[in-house]
């Protein structure tokens, strides 16, 4: 696994004595954008809390650009330059704009580089950098948890279910955005996602994860893909 950006081998983990996640495995390349797909209750975001640390590992191995970070915590695991994009709401509701842009790189002239990238991604966020995140509308904090991301120039992003609940423009625009970053800068992104649409629309390669199983897995080639995937699904 030293020459891949994220290798997952044979991983369990889960809650207590719970087992959600069953030897999994699979490997993603630099410059790799990869989905995993799966209905609710899969094992989706369990798989991601794992990779970063948040829960155990009970058996299996996780390497980060030929680093063992199996059962680091979450900050070491963030210092390899791996971008946790949580489900769950993480901004900072009462903070500005700015303020959680600024989580995202300490350095005050780095920060205004970074700015500059994300503004021309998202041109909305520089226009509003004192105002509170929370009066945000929901597309823009989804818009804000990316670029926050992306402020800090991971070579590695783990982004779960970013487009729920998101207008089409908006997930279009999410499209752009992600394939612009990969072809700029080579990031390696593990996509966990529910929309076959905007998945495909990204990713080179997917798997399907069914009860905490990897139950298949291949090439985004093909007009039948989403059809193929869409069947999994619905087992």
């Amino acid at each position: 696994m030293s020459q891949l950006a994220l290798g997952v081998d044979g991983l369990r983990a889960g809650y207590g004595e719970a087992v959600v996640l069953r030897d999994v495995t699979f490997g993603i390349e630099p410059g790799e954008i990869f989905t995993v797909l799966g209905k609710n209750g899969m094992g989706k975001s369990t798989l991601l809390k794992t990779l970063m640390g948040f829960l155990p590992v009970k058996t299996g191995r996780v390497a980060a650009f030929g680093q063992d970070i199996t059962g680091l915590p979450p900050h070491r695991v963030a210092r390899r330059a791996i971008a946790y994009t949580p489900q769950e709401q993480s901004l900072f509701q009462d903070l500005t704009v700015k303020e959680n842009l600024q989580l995202g790189v300490a350095d005050q002239r780095r920060f205004e580089e970074s700015l500059r990238r994300v503004g021309r991604f998202f041109p909305f966020l520089p226009q509003r950098l004192g105002q509170r995140a929370g009066t945000l509308s929901g597309g823009e904090q989804k818009m804000l948890l990316i670029s926050r991301a992306l402020m800090a120039r991971p070579r590695l992003m783990l982004i779960d279910e970013i487009s729920e609940g998101l207008q089409p423009s908006v997930v279009e625009r999410l499209v752009a955005v992600l394939k612009s970053e990969r072809e700029a800068s080579q990031v390696s992104i593990l996509l966990i996602e529910q929309n076959i649409a905007f998945a495909l629309a990204v990713a080179d390669r997917y798997a399907v994860l069914h009860l905490g199983e990897i139950v298949d897995r291949g090439t985004v080639d093909g007009a039948d893909t989403a059809d193929r995937i869409a069947t999994r699904l619905s087992v």
